[in-house]
């Protein structure tokens, strides 16, 4: 674990008990998957995940106190001491402030850490729609705050239902996103995504597929989502992982050509270009 420049004990009290981050949820984070290589650890597209994590702290108003030199520095001592590290979280707050929702314009924190076992997705998996929405209107939408409570009660309901993940419609009634994916559906010929006004995430697995493959950003209304043939989640430490079911309905097509090849590309990107 790296805290604000130094390597810490990862148990020891080092962030002030009134950080906003902690108090009022008031900061940013990112997660990488980390790869092997011959050199050892590494984390993957570093730089479009600090780009992303500056995006979402601006439009939180406050700025990260390191550059990205430093972080990527942070990364490297991280996946040094901890080498079997499955992922890497990087986390922006606004720093210290008062126990309530205004800011004291203290220096702001960076935490860096590398843990977990590689995480494991297996294909095939089932998705739960939420009953209730993200509001692609707000100030939080497609930013990626640490104001994760929504997401944990929506995962932690999904789980009670038998699924690993769940789904979430937009204030219009619109596919959006998961809690900490973005979804993919087949026509039977083409692949489609929700676009990002819909309130998703804009998800660094999303926008390589993007540029990769023939893609058509396009709204779905969530009551048709149980009808496609053919779906598939991404994410940072997912990659590309296939739908088996819908709520109560199970999909035809599980693992399909079109899941296949979109993991077949990520496979490649992830193969060739640490940080593209």
């Amino acid at each position: 674990m790296w805290l604000n420049g130094s390597m810490v004990e990862a148990g020891g009290p080092h962030l002030r008990a009134d950080d906003h981050g902690v108090i009022v949820g008031d900061g940013v984070f990112e997660t990488l998957l980390v790869l092997r290589r011959d050199a050892g650890a590494a984390a993957f597209a570093v730089r479009r995940h600090l780009e992303r994590l500056r995006r979402s702290a601006r439009v939180l108003r406050f700025e990260c106190p390191y550059g990205d030199d430093e972080l990527r520095a942070a990364i490297a001592q991280c996946l040094e001491a901890a080498p079997e590290a499955g992922i890497v979280r990087i986390t922006a707050t606004s720093g210290g402030g008062p126990l309530g929702s205004g800011r004291s314009g203290a220096r702001g924190s960076a935490i860096v850490i590398a843990g977990n076992r590689p995480p494991a997705y297996p294909p095939g998996t089932a998705v739960a729609v939420m009953g209730f929405t993200r509001n692609e209107r707000g100030a939080m939408a497609g930013v990626k705050t640490t104001s994760y409570a929504e997401n944990v009660l929506a995962l932690d309901m999904a789980r009670e239902r038998g699924a690993s993940e769940a789904i979430f419609a937009d204030t219009r009634g619109r596919v959006s996103e998961g809690t900490g994916s973005n979804i993919f559906w087949s026509d039977g010929e083409r692949l489609h995504t929700p676009p990002l006004d819909t309130g998703c995430l804009a998800g660094v697995t999303r926008a390589l597929l993007l540029e990769h493959l023939d893609i058509a950003e396009t709204h779905l209304a969530v009551e048709d989502l149980p009808g496609v043939p053919e779906a598939f989640l991404a994410s940072s430490t997912r990659v590309v992982q296939s739908i088996a079911r819908i709520d109560d309905t199970d999909l035809p097509v599980v693992g399909g050509s079109l899941t296949s090849n979109a993991a077949k590309t990520m496979a490649e990107l992830i193969a060739t270009d640490i940080d593209p």
